[in-house]
């Protein structure tokens, strides 16, 4: 059987690389995207490549990076143009195949098997090409792993960086995985090559000659996949763009630039984490059956509470009032909050929804008529933007839920 030609396609410090689509003296400096020091959100989410030789890491807190490097620049995420740029890298992979199946905001994983035959090229060449499209109509720089398996696509794209193309087949594997740690392998986690460790495993190569059942004996079903991964056996198909699984729930989680307490402070925070909730629900065309609450307290305690709705909804009024009814309900309002998550979850498909309205009944028309106010209000946002309409009535700087302008 003819091996796949399989992509794995990862853009370089993409947060960071969009920002300077829009500023390019950021390019020159060493600069990080972080969150807010002051809304307590100070971690690193992504650096250029001057930073990242001052030793930033990602997820570090913005006073470490700073120590490292007194002159980091430092830029506010903007997530919408981050996935408005994502979108726009898929496309131009769309043009090969249509499977493709992103991995993140900033990776996707491309199965170029049956469409090779369109393209007069060798898939390294193909593998170029694409960088170069995405660098002269995008202005980023991506990284392209290519193998006949997913994991040994995704060592390729790590491989060598920023800006390159790494070829692992069946001729150089042994070459050029076996060497690296364990760690690089996907899904193996700092426990699992901790664990693997302690019985002397230390690298990809020393895992794949390992014997198969040692290793499930110690790490169960996840071993035997790793074991599979090492020696190339990976068969996981790439799905396509158009056919992704419906996600689970839809979340969105806020830390206040300082801690809230009564109705109406709790009230607003909850509104602008429903209104992203429930436009994302609308952008999937799905509604939820299920609310859940999760609040964190100043010391870090965390208490989470759920419901079963008895009516499909994706109207943000229904999220606002159920998430408000479980906080009153499991931690009151006249306790300090610092964190607020609000999830809808139980999501099932806009059509699948089966209710049978009473014409006559006066609650049904209210309903007919807030589900006619969000949707205008969700047409008029995916034209012109999530902040060309909003709610004043949660719009506040001081507790952080207003929404900025991109």
């Amino acid at each position: 059987m003819e091996d796949r030609v399989i992509l794995h396609c990862d853009c370089n410090g993409f947060f960071a690389s969009v920002e300077t689509l829009d500023r390019p003296e950021l390019a020159g400096v060493p600069m990080a995207v972080a969150g807010d020091p002051e809304s307590r959100h100070g971690i690193i989410l992504a650096k250029n490549e001057l930073a990242k030789q001052y030793g930033i890491r990602t997820a570090e807190t913005v006073h470490r990076a700073r120590e490292k490097c007194r002159d980091l620049v430092l830029v506010p995420p903007r997530h919408e143009k981050y996935h408005e740029i994502s979108r726009r890298v898929n496309a131009i992979y769309l043009d090969y195949t249509d499977l493709v199946d992103p991995f993140g905001i900033d990776e996707s994983f491309l199965d170029v098997t049956g469409s090779m035959h369109l393209f007069p090229m060798t898939p390294r060449e193909l593998a170029d090409t694409i960088r170069a499209r995405v660098r002269q109509e995008i202005g980023i720089t991506i990284s392209v792993g290519v193998s006949f398996c997913r994991v040994f696509a995704k060592l390729g794209s790590d491989y060598q960086k920023p800006d390159a193309t790494t070829v692992i087949d069946r001729d150089n594997f042994r070459e050029v995985a076996y060497p690296l740690s364990v760690g690089e392998l996907l899904f193996a986690g700092k426990r699992t090559t901790e664990a693997l460790a302690r019985i002397g495993i230390m690298t990809i190569g020393q895992l794949a000659a390992a014997d198969r059942a040692l290793i499930v004996s110690l790490l169960g079903e996840a071993g035997d996949t790793l074991w599979r991964y090492a020696n190339g056996l990976d068969d996981e198909p790439v799905r396509s763009y158009f056919h992704r699984e419906r996600p689970k729930s839809v979340g969105n989680g806020m830390t206040f630039r300082r801690n809230i307490s009564g109705e109406q402070e709790i009230r607003a925070g909850v509104m602008a984490l429903a209104d992203s909730v429930a436009a994302r629900l609308r952008d999937e065309d799905l509604k939820c059956t299920v609310v859940q609450v999760q609040v964190k307290t100043p010391d870090f305690r965390t208490v989470q509470r759920q419901c079963t709705l008895s009516r499909a909804t994706w109207l943000r009024r229904d999220l606002v009032d159920r998430a408000m009814q479980l906080i009153k309900e499991c931690f009151g309002y006249g306790n300090q909050i610092r964190a607020i998550t609000v999830t809808a979850a139980g999501l099932i498909g806009e059509q699948e929804t089966e209710e049978q309205l009473d014409i006559f009944s006066m609650n049904d028309i209210a309903l007919d008529k807030r589900e006619s106010v969000e949707e205008t209000m969700h047409v008029i946002r995916k034209k012109f933007g999530k902040h060309s309409i909003s709610l004043g009535c949660y719009q506040s700087e001081e507790l952080g839920t207003a929404g900025k302008k991109q």
